[in-house]
């Protein structure tokens, strides 16, 4: 009988486990398509927040993906990880900010967004905002006290980026701009010893120069 009881048990658990499983999954895939209904039911039903699905998203990072604000604001109304990476080092925190999805990433920061977390090419948030071409996102960091000259891995600051891979145009010009008048080191050079400002002359940035130039840059 005891053994009878223990098997049946023990059944019950790897159940119980296996149903737990895939409520946790559904969740994320849920979230992924921005299923609000889904993601409020599952929740109630037990689901776990900061479950991982493919690629080692959570339900967050998937919703974060989609901009799904709403979604993304009832996962983190349950608490939700805003910091938890995934395999490729994406946290919702940093992707927000490094794709512009700028609701998603006010939320984030208001719920305990890690400002020195980096990405896979060690940068912070404001390093690929600034790349991707995304003022508003740019802006709302450097409202945080987020390192302004943080450098990553290529030996690149924001600034750096906004000029070496932006296009010269109106919304890279911007956010140099926004990084200059917030204090960004206007002579922080790469590993090559290249400023700023001589990245821009010799991509014939004319309104990068302008700028660069009034603030001393060398």
């Amino acid at each position: 009988m005891v053994r009878i009881l223990a098997a049946a048990l023990l059944a019950f658990a790897m159940t119980f486990s296996a149903n737990a499983q895939n409520r946790d999954n559904v969740l994320v895939e849920a979230a992924g398509k921005g299923d609000l209904a889904a993601v409020e039911k599952l929740m109630r039903e037990g689901a776990n927040v900061n479950a991982r699905g493919n690629r080692g998203r959570t339900a967050l990072l998937a919703a974060t993906h989609g901009n799904y604000v709403a979604v993304a604001r009832a996962l983190i109304a349950a608490g939700a990880d805003v910091n938890a990476k995934d395999d490729v080092q994406d946290s919702p925190y940093l992707y927000a900010g490094a794709e512009g999805r700028t609701e998603i990433l006010k939320m984030t920061l208001a719920a305990g967004a890690d400002l020195k977390s980096v990405n896979r090419y060690g940068g912070t948030a404001l390093i690929p905002a600034a790349h991707h071409g995304h003022p508003e996102a740019v802006r709302i960091l450097l409202a945080t006290a987020i390192d302004k000259d943080h450098v990553n891995r290529l030996g690149w600051t924001a600034l750096l980026e906004a000029v070496i891979l932006g296009d010269g145009g109106p919304t890279h010009t911007e956010i140099v701009r926004l990084l200059v008048e917030a204090g960004a080191n206007v002579n922080l050079p790469d590993r090559e010893g290249v400023t700023p400002l001589r990245h821009a002359r010799q991509r014939g940035f004319a309104g990068m120069v302008r700028i660069l130039e009034a603030r001393g840059a060398r």
